[in-house]
Protein backbone atom coordinates (compact mmCIF):
# COMPACT_ATOMS: atom_id res chain seq x y z
CA UNK A 1 0.00 0.00 0.00
CA UNK A 2 1.11 3.59 -0.64
CA UNK A 3 2.04 5.92 2.19
CA UNK A 4 -0.70 6.49 4.74
CA UNK A 5 -1.25 9.94 6.18
CA UNK A 6 -2.77 9.91 9.67
CA UNK A 7 -1.41 13.21 10.97
CA UNK A 8 -4.33 15.48 10.12
CA UNK A 9 -4.17 17.24 13.49
CA UNK A 10 -0.80 18.61 12.33
CA UNK A 11 -2.08 19.71 8.94
CA UNK A 12 -4.55 18.58 6.29
CA UNK A 13 -4.53 17.98 2.56
CA UNK A 14 -5.83 21.03 0.68
CA UNK A 15 -9.07 20.37 -1.20
CA UNK A 16 -8.80 20.45 -4.99
CA UNK A 17 -11.61 23.01 -5.18
CA UNK A 18 -9.68 25.29 -2.85
CA UNK A 19 -6.51 24.99 -4.93
CA UNK A 20 -8.44 25.86 -8.10
CA UNK A 21 -10.02 28.91 -6.46
CA UNK A 22 -6.67 30.14 -5.14
CA UNK A 23 -4.94 29.62 -8.49
CA UNK A 24 -7.60 31.69 -10.26
CA UNK A 25 -7.14 34.57 -7.82
CA UNK A 26 -3.34 34.36 -8.05
CA UNK A 27 -3.58 34.72 -11.80
CA UNK A 28 -6.25 37.38 -12.09
CA UNK A 29 -6.47 39.40 -8.87
CA UNK A 30 -2.97 40.60 -8.12
CA UNK A 31 -3.72 44.17 -7.10
CA UNK A 32 -2.67 45.44 -3.67
CA UNK A 33 -5.84 45.78 -1.61
CA UNK A 34 -4.55 49.07 -0.16
CA UNK A 35 -4.22 50.68 -3.61
CA UNK A 36 -6.97 53.08 -4.65
CA UNK A 37 -7.05 52.18 -8.36
CA UNK A 38 -9.32 49.57 -9.89
CA UNK A 39 -6.96 46.65 -9.37
CA UNK A 40 -6.65 47.47 -5.68
CA UNK A 41 -10.37 48.04 -5.21
CA UNK A 42 -11.09 44.69 -6.82
CA UNK A 43 -8.74 42.92 -4.39
CA UNK A 44 -10.20 44.84 -1.45
CA UNK A 45 -13.71 43.80 -2.48
CA UNK A 46 -12.68 40.13 -2.60
CA UNK A 47 -11.15 40.30 0.88
CA UNK A 48 -14.17 41.98 2.42
CA UNK A 49 -16.55 39.50 0.78
CA UNK A 50 -14.49 36.66 2.28
CA UNK A 51 -14.50 38.34 5.67
CA UNK A 52 -18.28 38.69 5.61
CA UNK A 53 -18.83 35.04 4.63
CA UNK A 54 -16.40 33.79 7.27
CA UNK A 55 -18.10 35.86 9.96
CA UNK A 56 -21.50 34.47 8.95
CA UNK A 57 -20.42 30.92 9.88
CA UNK A 58 -19.99 32.06 13.49
CA UNK A 59 -22.86 34.53 13.75
CA UNK A 60 -20.24 37.25 14.15
CA UNK A 61 -19.76 40.71 12.66
CA UNK A 62 -17.42 41.01 9.68
CA UNK A 63 -15.49 43.67 11.60
CA UNK A 64 -14.74 41.08 14.31
CA UNK A 65 -12.73 38.87 11.93
CA UNK A 66 -9.06 39.84 11.54
CA UNK A 67 -6.85 37.83 9.18
CA UNK A 68 -3.52 36.58 10.54
CA UNK A 69 -0.76 34.22 9.43
CA UNK A 70 -2.36 31.47 11.54
CA UNK A 71 -3.20 30.37 15.06
CA UNK A 72 0.16 31.17 16.64
CA UNK A 73 0.05 34.81 15.58
CA UNK A 74 -3.58 35.06 16.66
CA UNK A 75 -2.76 33.71 20.13
CA UNK A 76 0.19 36.07 20.49
CA UNK A 77 -1.86 39.07 19.37
CA UNK A 78 -4.57 38.44 21.94
CA UNK A 79 -2.37 37.56 24.90
CA UNK A 80 0.25 40.27 24.42
CA UNK A 81 -2.24 43.04 23.72
CA UNK A 82 -4.41 41.95 26.65
CA UNK A 83 -1.48 42.48 29.02
CA UNK A 84 0.03 45.54 27.35
CA UNK A 85 -3.06 47.43 26.23
CA UNK A 86 -6.02 46.03 28.20
CA UNK A 87 -4.00 46.06 31.44
CA UNK A 88 -4.65 42.40 32.28
CA UNK A 89 -2.58 41.46 35.34
CA UNK A 90 -3.74 37.87 35.86
CA UNK A 91 -3.65 35.11 33.22
CA UNK A 92 -5.40 31.79 33.82
CA UNK A 93 -4.50 28.90 31.53
CA UNK A 94 -3.62 25.20 31.77
CA UNK A 95 -0.41 23.23 31.44
CA UNK A 96 -1.78 21.26 28.46
CA UNK A 97 -2.27 24.26 26.14
CA UNK A 98 -0.52 24.57 22.80
CA UNK A 99 2.92 26.15 23.15
CA UNK A 100 1.69 29.17 21.21
CA UNK A 101 -0.20 30.00 24.40
CA UNK A 102 2.07 28.45 27.05
CA UNK A 103 5.32 30.00 25.85
CA UNK A 104 3.66 33.39 25.30
CA UNK A 105 2.20 33.35 28.80
CA UNK A 106 5.59 32.40 30.27
CA UNK A 107 7.29 35.27 28.46
CA UNK A 108 4.61 37.74 29.52
CA UNK A 109 5.14 36.71 33.13
CA UNK A 110 8.84 37.49 32.76
CA UNK A 111 8.45 40.74 30.85
CA UNK A 112 5.51 42.22 32.74
CA UNK A 113 5.61 40.48 36.11
CA UNK A 114 2.00 39.38 35.83
CA UNK A 115 0.35 36.63 37.85
CA UNK A 116 -0.16 33.29 36.07
CA UNK A 117 -2.49 30.58 37.41
CA UNK A 118 -2.81 27.08 36.00
CA UNK A 119 -6.17 25.36 36.29
CA UNK A 120 -5.95 21.76 37.48
CA UNK A 121 -6.18 18.93 34.95
CA UNK A 122 -8.16 15.77 35.72
CA UNK A 123 -6.90 12.29 34.87
CA UNK A 124 -8.90 12.18 31.62
CA UNK A 125 -7.30 15.40 30.38
CA UNK A 126 -10.28 17.66 31.04
CA UNK A 127 -9.98 20.78 33.16
CA UNK A 128 -11.30 21.03 36.70
CA UNK A 129 -14.15 23.52 36.27
CA UNK A 130 -14.52 23.93 40.04
CA UNK A 131 -10.87 24.93 40.30
CA UNK A 132 -11.31 27.37 37.43
CA UNK A 133 -14.24 28.97 39.22
CA UNK A 134 -12.09 29.34 42.34
CA UNK A 135 -9.26 30.95 40.36
CA UNK A 136 -11.71 33.42 38.87
CA UNK A 137 -12.55 34.81 42.32
CA UNK A 138 -9.96 37.49 41.92
CA UNK A 139 -10.00 41.27 42.12
CA UNK A 140 -7.32 41.53 39.44
CA UNK A 141 -8.11 42.11 35.77
CA UNK A 142 -8.11 38.56 34.43
CA UNK A 143 -7.97 36.78 31.09
CA UNK A 144 -8.59 33.04 30.73
CA UNK A 145 -6.93 31.24 27.81
CA UNK A 146 -8.09 27.64 27.31
CA UNK A 147 -8.15 25.69 24.06
CA UNK A 148 -11.44 24.32 22.75
CA UNK A 149 -10.02 20.96 21.64
CA UNK A 150 -6.67 19.71 22.84
CA UNK A 151 -4.43 19.08 19.84
CA UNK A 152 -2.73 16.02 21.36
CA UNK A 153 -5.45 14.08 23.19
CA UNK A 154 -8.60 15.57 21.69
CA UNK A 155 -10.36 16.54 24.93
CA UNK A 156 -13.24 18.97 24.33
CA UNK A 157 -13.61 22.03 26.54
CA UNK A 158 -17.13 23.18 27.39
CA UNK A 159 -16.77 26.60 25.77
CA UNK A 160 -20.21 27.76 26.86
CA UNK A 161 -19.56 26.88 30.50
CA UNK A 162 -16.16 28.57 30.60
CA UNK A 163 -17.43 31.65 28.76
CA UNK A 164 -20.34 31.99 31.18
CA UNK A 165 -18.01 31.58 34.18
CA UNK A 166 -15.70 34.26 32.82
CA UNK A 167 -18.53 36.65 32.09
CA UNK A 168 -20.05 36.24 35.56
CA UNK A 169 -16.64 37.00 37.08
CA UNK A 170 -15.81 39.95 34.79
CA UNK A 171 -12.92 38.07 33.16
CA UNK A 172 -11.96 38.02 29.50
CA UNK A 173 -11.96 34.68 27.68
CA UNK A 174 -9.68 33.65 24.82
CA UNK A 175 -9.74 30.22 23.20
CA UNK A 176 -7.28 28.64 20.80
CA UNK A 177 -9.89 26.91 18.64
CA UNK A 178 -7.53 25.80 15.89
CA UNK A 179 -8.59 22.14 16.19
CA UNK A 180 -12.33 22.87 16.22
CA UNK A 181 -13.05 25.62 13.68
CA UNK A 182 -14.22 23.91 10.50
CA UNK A 183 -15.12 20.78 12.47
CA UNK A 184 -17.75 22.12 14.89
CA UNK A 185 -20.42 24.83 14.70
CA UNK A 186 -19.69 27.79 16.97
CA UNK A 187 -22.27 30.53 17.53
CA UNK A 188 -20.35 33.47 18.95
CA UNK A 189 -23.52 35.35 19.80
CA UNK A 190 -24.62 32.56 22.12
CA UNK A 191 -21.13 31.88 23.49
CA UNK A 192 -19.84 35.08 25.16
CA UNK A 193 -16.23 34.48 24.21
CA UNK A 194 -14.01 37.52 23.67
CA UNK A 195 -11.24 36.15 21.44
CA UNK A 196 -10.85 33.05 19.29
CA UNK A 197 -8.01 31.78 17.08
CA UNK A 198 -8.31 29.68 13.90
CA UNK A 199 -6.03 28.36 11.15
CA UNK A 200 -7.03 27.31 7.62
CA UNK A 201 -4.64 24.38 7.24
CA UNK A 202 -6.52 22.42 9.91
CA UNK A 203 -9.63 22.19 7.71
CA UNK A 204 -8.21 21.48 4.24
CA UNK A 205 -7.14 25.03 3.49
CA UNK A 206 -3.73 26.63 2.83
CA UNK A 207 -0.98 27.09 5.41
CA UNK A 208 0.09 30.54 6.52
CA UNK A 209 -3.40 32.01 6.87
CA UNK A 210 -5.86 32.12 9.75
CA UNK A 211 -7.93 34.59 11.66
CA UNK A 212 -8.61 35.91 15.11
CA UNK A 213 -12.12 36.74 16.28
CA UNK A 214 -12.00 39.90 18.37
CA UNK A 215 -15.23 40.87 20.08
CA UNK A 216 -16.41 44.36 19.08
CA UNK A 217 -15.08 47.21 21.22
CA UNK A 218 -12.59 44.97 23.01
CA UNK A 219 -9.86 47.60 22.83
CA UNK A 220 -7.28 45.16 21.48
CA UNK A 221 -4.36 46.89 19.73
CA UNK A 222 -1.96 45.64 17.00
CA UNK A 223 0.98 43.37 17.59
CA UNK A 224 2.41 44.12 14.11
CA UNK A 225 2.76 47.77 13.10
CA UNK A 226 3.38 49.38 9.74
CA UNK A 227 0.08 50.01 8.01
CA UNK A 228 -3.66 50.28 8.55
CA UNK A 229 -4.60 46.94 7.02
CA UNK A 230 -7.11 44.72 8.83
CA UNK A 231 -8.86 47.70 10.40
CA UNK A 232 -5.58 48.84 11.91
CA UNK A 233 -5.20 45.68 14.00
CA UNK A 234 -2.74 43.76 11.79
CA UNK A 235 -0.37 45.60 9.46
CA UNK A 236 0.94 44.03 6.26
CA UNK A 237 -0.24 43.57 2.68
CA UNK A 238 -3.01 40.99 2.68
CA UNK A 239 -2.39 37.64 0.97
CA UNK A 240 -5.53 37.64 -1.14
CA UNK A 241 -5.21 34.13 -2.55
CA UNK A 242 -4.68 32.70 0.95
CA UNK A 243 -7.69 34.57 2.32
CA UNK A 244 -9.77 33.22 -0.56
CA UNK A 245 -8.44 29.74 0.24
CA UNK A 246 -9.42 30.14 3.88
CA UNK A 247 -12.90 31.29 2.90
CA UNK A 248 -13.41 28.46 0.38
CA UNK A 249 -12.13 25.70 2.68
CA UNK A 250 -14.23 26.91 5.60
CA UNK A 251 -17.35 27.14 3.44
CA UNK A 252 -16.86 23.61 2.10
CA UNK A 253 -16.20 22.27 5.59
CA UNK A 254 -19.45 23.67 6.94
CA UNK A 255 -21.49 22.82 3.84
CA UNK A 256 -20.46 19.18 4.16
CA UNK A 257 -20.07 19.05 7.94
CA UNK A 258 -22.66 16.39 8.81
CA UNK A 259 -21.64 13.98 6.05
CA UNK A 260 -17.91 14.42 6.57
CA UNK A 261 -18.16 14.28 10.37
CA UNK A 262 -19.93 10.92 10.14
CA UNK A 263 -17.35 9.70 7.64
CA UNK A 264 -14.39 10.61 9.84
CA UNK A 265 -16.15 9.47 13.02
CA UNK A 266 -16.70 6.03 11.47
CA UNK A 267 -12.95 5.78 10.79
CA UNK A 268 -12.08 6.65 14.38
CA UNK A 269 -14.69 4.20 15.68
CA UNK A 270 -13.31 1.44 13.48
CA UNK A 271 -9.72 2.20 14.48
CA UNK A 272 -10.56 2.12 18.20
CA UNK A 273 -12.38 -1.21 17.76
CA UNK A 274 -9.53 -2.75 15.79
CA UNK A 275 -6.92 -1.63 18.31
CA UNK A 276 -8.91 -3.08 21.18
CA UNK A 277 -9.31 -6.34 19.26
CA UNK A 278 -5.80 -6.81 17.93
CA UNK A 279 -3.39 -4.91 20.21
CA UNK A 280 -3.45 -6.43 23.68
CA UNK A 281 -2.54 -3.92 26.36
CA UNK A 282 -3.25 -0.78 24.28
CA UNK A 283 -4.39 2.23 26.31
CA UNK A 284 -6.24 5.31 25.13
CA UNK A 285 -4.77 8.46 26.60
CA UNK A 286 -7.14 10.86 28.29
CA UNK A 287 -10.71 10.38 27.11
CA UNK A 288 -9.86 10.12 23.40
CA UNK A 289 -11.92 6.93 22.94
CA UNK A 290 -15.00 8.64 24.41
CA UNK A 291 -16.86 10.38 21.58
CA UNK A 292 -18.84 12.57 23.98
CA UNK A 293 -15.75 14.01 25.64
CA UNK A 294 -13.25 14.09 22.76
CA UNK A 295 -13.11 15.15 19.14
CA UNK A 296 -14.00 12.69 16.38
CA UNK A 297 -10.79 13.53 14.50
CA UNK A 298 -8.05 11.88 16.56
CA UNK A 299 -6.94 9.25 19.06
CA UNK A 300 -3.82 9.17 21.20
CA UNK A 301 -2.75 5.67 22.19
CA UNK A 302 -0.17 4.32 24.62
CA UNK A 303 1.25 1.17 23.05
CA UNK A 304 2.57 -1.91 24.91
CA UNK A 305 6.18 -1.44 23.87
CA UNK A 306 9.22 -1.80 26.13
CA UNK A 307 11.24 1.22 27.20
CA UNK A 308 14.16 -0.06 25.10
CA UNK A 309 12.11 -0.23 21.90
CA UNK A 310 10.03 2.91 22.51
CA UNK A 311 12.42 5.62 21.19
CA UNK A 312 12.50 4.26 17.62
CA UNK A 313 8.86 3.25 17.35
CA UNK A 314 7.61 6.38 15.55
CA UNK A 315 10.59 6.18 13.18
CA UNK A 316 9.73 2.55 12.40
CA UNK A 317 6.18 3.57 11.51
CA UNK A 318 7.59 6.24 9.21
CA UNK A 319 9.78 3.63 7.49
CA UNK A 320 6.61 1.62 6.88
CA UNK A 321 5.07 4.65 5.18
CA UNK A 322 2.75 5.61 8.03
CA UNK A 323 2.65 9.30 8.96
CA UNK A 324 1.52 10.00 12.51
CA UNK A 325 3.05 11.82 15.48
CA UNK A 326 3.97 11.64 19.13
CA UNK A 327 2.31 14.97 19.83
CA UNK A 328 2.13 18.46 18.38
CA UNK A 329 3.99 18.91 15.08
CA UNK A 330 5.42 22.10 16.58
CA UNK A 331 7.46 19.94 18.96
CA UNK A 332 9.12 17.86 16.25
CA UNK A 333 12.87 17.62 16.75
CA UNK A 334 12.53 18.12 20.48
CA UNK A 335 14.00 15.54 22.83
CA UNK A 336 11.44 16.42 25.46
CA UNK A 337 8.35 14.29 25.91
CA UNK A 338 4.81 15.57 25.53
CA UNK A 339 3.99 18.28 28.06
CA UNK A 340 0.34 17.21 27.72
CA UNK A 341 0.87 13.51 28.49
CA UNK A 342 3.19 14.40 31.37
CA UNK A 343 0.15 15.86 33.13
CA UNK A 344 -2.03 12.75 32.87
CA UNK A 345 0.09 9.59 32.48
CA UNK A 346 1.91 7.50 35.06
CA UNK A 347 5.72 7.35 35.06
CA UNK A 348 5.46 3.78 33.72
CA UNK A 349 3.26 4.74 30.78
CA UNK A 350 5.42 7.76 29.96
CA UNK A 351 8.23 5.32 29.15
CA UNK A 352 6.10 3.69 26.44
CA UNK A 353 5.43 5.24 23.03
CA UNK A 354 2.25 7.28 22.85
CA UNK A 355 1.20 7.97 19.27
CA UNK A 356 -1.39 10.40 17.94
CA UNK A 357 -3.34 9.19 14.93
CA UNK A 358 -5.61 11.80 13.35
CA UNK A 359 -8.08 11.32 10.52
CA UNK A 360 -9.69 13.16 7.61
CA UNK A 361 -12.10 12.57 4.74
CA UNK A 362 -9.18 11.36 2.64
CA UNK A 363 -8.54 8.31 4.82
CA UNK A 364 -10.08 4.84 4.36
CA UNK A 365 -10.84 1.71 6.38
CA UNK A 366 -8.29 -0.13 4.25
CA UNK A 367 -5.64 2.23 5.54
CA UNK A 368 -6.77 1.59 9.09
CA UNK A 369 -6.43 -2.16 8.54
CA UNK A 370 -2.94 -1.67 7.19
CA UNK A 371 -1.89 0.49 10.16
CA UNK A 372 -3.22 -2.02 12.71
CA UNK A 373 -1.47 -4.85 10.87
CA UNK A 374 1.78 -2.88 10.90
CA UNK A 375 1.44 -2.18 14.61
CA UNK A 376 1.02 -5.89 15.22
CA UNK A 377 4.25 -6.66 13.38
CA UNK A 378 6.23 -3.92 15.17
CA UNK A 379 5.13 -4.76 18.69
CA UNK A 380 7.44 -7.57 19.74
CA UNK A 381 6.24 -10.50 21.89
CA UNK A 382 8.84 -9.45 24.45
CA UNK A 383 7.08 -6.07 24.75
CA UNK A 384 3.84 -7.57 26.01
Amino acid sequence: MDSIYLDNAATTQVRDEVIDTMASVLKSNYGNASSTHGFGRSSKSIIESCRKRIASHFNALASEIIFTSGGTEADNLVLKSAVKDLKVTHLITSKIEHHAVLHTVEQLAIDHNIKVSYVSILSDGSIDYNHLETLLKSSEKTLVSLMHINNEIGTILNLQKVADLCKSNDALFHSDSVQSVGHYHLDLQKIPIDFLAASAHKFHGPKGIGFVFIRKNSGLKPLIHGGMQERGVRAGTESIHDIVGLDASLALSYENLDIETNQVKSLKTYFVEQLKTHIEGVKFNGCCSDFDKSTYTLVNVCLPVSEANAPMFLFQLDLKGIACSKGSACQSGSDKGSHVLTQILSEEDLKKPSIRFSFSIYNTKEEIDSVVETLQTLIKPSDS
